[in-house]
């Protein structure tokens, strides 16, 4: 580790942060794995020569994933919101995370394999729900509160009335 940022976003894996680190980097543009440290002894979750953390770019953000054991799960308050442009890339992105083995939730988000929240929200959706029409803006909101992944042409329709 040459070049050490001043804030990285650190992810908690029980012992799959290079697979994680990897399957973003597939998926994802500008996303990348930098580097991978291994354990120079042993420690609580693991012994020395196993992978203990993994330095990687997600979209441009500087993340760090970390094997740490099983101690700490990750939770919806925190989650990476992925602005997408049409209904493909939605699509993409969405089917990408809940088919390796991730799970579906509401009004666009859903969990990776690793239990990493992820809202994969278009533009048309936060550009319909912040408009000055609040009336349309409440129809959008009120069309994507009934959604999984986002539709975009329902959002777009609900907006229009």
């Amino acid at each position: 580790m040459t070049d050490i940022a001043k804030n990285t976003i650190c992810l908690w894996y029980e012992r799959e942060a290079e697979e994680a680190a990897r399957f973003y980097a597939d998926i994802f543009p500008d996303s990348f794995v930098k580097a991978v440290h291994h354990a120079p002894g042993d420690y609580p979750a693991g012994q020395q020569g196993d992978v203990l953390t993994v330095e990687f770019s997600l979209m441009g953000i500087l993340c760090l994933g970390m094997n740490g054991g099983p101690g700490m799960q990750p939770n919806e308050s925190f989650s990476f919101q992925v602005a997408t442009q049409d209904q493909e890339e939605t699509d993409r992105y969405w089917h990408a995370i809940v088919s390796h083995g991730g799970q579906e939730s509401e009004c666009g988000w859903c969990k990776d394999k690793w239990g990493i929240s992820w809202q994969i929200t278009p533009v048309a959706l936060t550009k319909a729900y912040t408009s000055s029409d609040r009336q349309a803006a409440q129809r959008a909101f009120n069309a994507m509160m009934t959604m999984k992944k986002i539709d975009i042409a329902a959002i777009e329709a609900a907006f229009r009335g």
